[in-house]
């Protein structure tokens, strides 16, 4: 017999699916039968597959012990690199900067060396993550920014953490703050720009219109002009509504694409420059929270802020 304590990260999720993330092993068929017969228990009583457990729970499972023999294990994130930048860490959180060039999640061209390997990898060297000891949760990011974007990650360390982060992204209490850099002067110095966005799942590629249209989402982007130089302007965008492309297709729309932006800029543009990468930087988080925060309560009014971006300074000196 093996008895297993249900803890922060396995609590809230239905009892059979505890089961076969904790014993992959035991055939489908094998655990229903098991559990008809009391072989698995739960707090020493017969339960119902759907069950939700709790914290401080018990599972007792009397099965044979070759369903609990492992294979040596071999992770896949072993094999990304250790590099990885910490803007931020608690024992909840971590906040990273992501590089312009990384993925955040494997795609079908790679799938070893992304941010969320590099930060398994991180973890599981300093003793905080253990796959073979975690029956149900992994590190996780809350957000995501696209390869050639750079700028913060937020990445929760368990699963209470991961559930309060979502519903804040979710219901805009954690602000993003971008800086990049686009063709031309703006007329006014700061407004919020609005429009209505509809994307093409399978170019990848976002459109804005001004009116309303089938399948439009509504966005709004607040800027500031931070600095001009050589008709290029510094700003600071604040997303009011979080869409695919969002910025890049809006400054796009109104004749000001970001700076090396290749699919919504203009080439001819950019050549000028000589830069092929876009002038865009996920650089600052202010975390707002209008409602109960639970464990992350003392996060909110906290400013987090990446002050080296590759393309300020060399904006402020005059050398784009």
């Amino acid at each position: 017999m093996k008895s297993f304590t249900i803890g922060k990260n396995e609590a809230d999720q239905r009892f059979d699916k505890f089961i076969s993330k904790t014993v992959p092993s035991l055939p489908q068929s094998l655990m229903y039968k098991y559990l008809r017969t009391k072989r698995i228990k739960l707090n020493s009583k017969k339960a119902e597959i759907s069950t939700r457990l709790k914290e401080g729970d018990i599972v007792e499972m009397y099965i044979n012990d070759e369903f609990f023999e492992k294979e040596e294990s071999v992770y896949d994130f072993m094999r990304a690199s250790k590099g990885i930048d910490i803007v931020y860490e608690d024992e909840n959180i971590v906040l990273l900067n992501k590089k312009v060039g990384l993925l955040c999640h494997p795609d079908d061209k790679e799938y070893v060396d992304t941010l969320i390997s590099r930060l398994k990898r991180y973890l599981y060297e300093k003793g905080e993550y253990n796959p073979d000891e975690e029956s149900s949760f992994t590190p996780a990011l809350v957000n995501r920014i696209d390869r050639n974007t750079g700028g913060i990650v937020i990445a929760a360390k368990n699963a209470e953490a991961l559930r309060i982060l979502n519903k804040k992204l979710k219901d805009r209490e954690i602000e993003k703050y971008y800086l990049c850099v686009i063709h031309g002067y703006l007329n006014k110095k700061s407004d919020t720009l609005k429009g209505y966005l509809i994307k093409d799942e399978n170019k990848n590629l976002v459109k804005i219109y001004n009116k309303k249209a089938d399948n439009s989402k509504e966005i709004k982007t607040e800027y500031k002009v931070l600095s001009e130089k050589n008709n290029l302007s510094l700003v600071e965008v604040h997303l009011l509504t979080g869409r695919t492309h969002q910025i890049r297709a809006h400054f796009a729309f109104i004749g000001h694409p970001l700076l090396g932006d290749g699919k919504y800029g203009i080439n001819r543009q950019n050549k000028a420059y000589g830069y092929k990468k876009q002038f865009l930087y996920s650089y600052k988080l202010v975390f707002d929270f209008k409602s109960d925060s639970g464990i992350l309560s003392y996060l909110d009014g906290k400013c987090f802020m990446v002050d080296n971006i590759w393309f300020r300074d060399e904006f402020e000196k005059g050398n784009l």
